[in-house]
């Protein structure tokens, strides 16, 4: 027990957030005080339920002690009221001796109980950071898991990923493109130029065909009105 006690300090100064900042490895490390601290957690619920059984003797001892202190001077009044002065004497004396055994026994009482205090502590602190450092490590693990799963998808969307690909797609395309405008380019090189003076000459040969069309036909139409009216 004392070397549980002189740990009291120690343990009740600890402070989970504080140990977690410290981690380089959290989820490696907390695993590590956690089990720690499940030991200690251990032993002090071993000596706290011994010096909660010593708090409970030393009461139980004080308890008697008084009950034997009332007894003596109730006999001492017995004899007193019987004319034993005598007998009345020996026991004031033990109740004496009694009261003074008290005095020891009541000190015995006050270190136990502030033992047993100071161990109900130290074993409700331990079992409430096992509590939060248990939280803490779910939640550690949760997020590291996102983070890893985020660093993937990061990953697979970087420049050797998915925008990789993207680059490249979108590089392939550029190049189809220029080949097509080069097919294309060397395809009107290739077709031959027409003669621009032919295209000149069909052109009036259209308008004298569509102006001799004309006067024939009103030809035809101005002999047709003479057939008519009889001229």
């Amino acid at each position: 027990m004392a070397n549980i006690l002189t740990r009291f300090k120690d343990i009740m100064a600890a402070n989970v957030n504080s140990m977690l900042d410290k981690m380089e490895d959290p989820e490696k490390m907390i695993d590590q005080y956690l089990r720690n601290m499940e030991r200690d957690l251990s032993s002090v619920k071993a000596e706290t339920a011994a010096v909660m059984a010593v708090e409970s003797s030393a009461k139980r001892k004080v308890e008697e002690c008084k009950e034997e202190i009332s007894k003596m001077e109730t006999y001492a009044k017995k004899a007193l009221k019987s004319g034993n002065e005598s007998d009345a004497r020996l026991f004031l004396q033990k109740k004496e001796t009694l009261t003074t055994k008290l005095q020891t026994l009541e000190k015995d009482c006050e270190i136990a109980v502030a033992n047993s205090a100071k161990m109900r502590e130290m074993h409700d602190k331990l079992a409430d950071d096992i509590q939060k450092l248990s939280e803490k490590r779910t939640e550690i693990k949760t997020k590291l898991k996102i983070a890893k799963t985020t660093e993937k998808v990061n990953s697979m969307t970087s420049a050797s990923g998915l925008n990789g690909n993207k680059s490249a797609f979108e590089r392939m395309e550029e190049k189809a493109n220029k080949m097509l405008d080069e097919a294309n380019a060397k395809a009107e090189l290739n077709t031959p130029k027409k003669d621009e003076v032919e295209d000149l000459m069909k052109k009036y040969d259209d308008e004298n065909s569509d102006e001799n069309k004309g006067s024939s036909a009103i030809d035809e139409e101005l002999e047709k009105m003479k057939k008519e009216l009889g001229l």
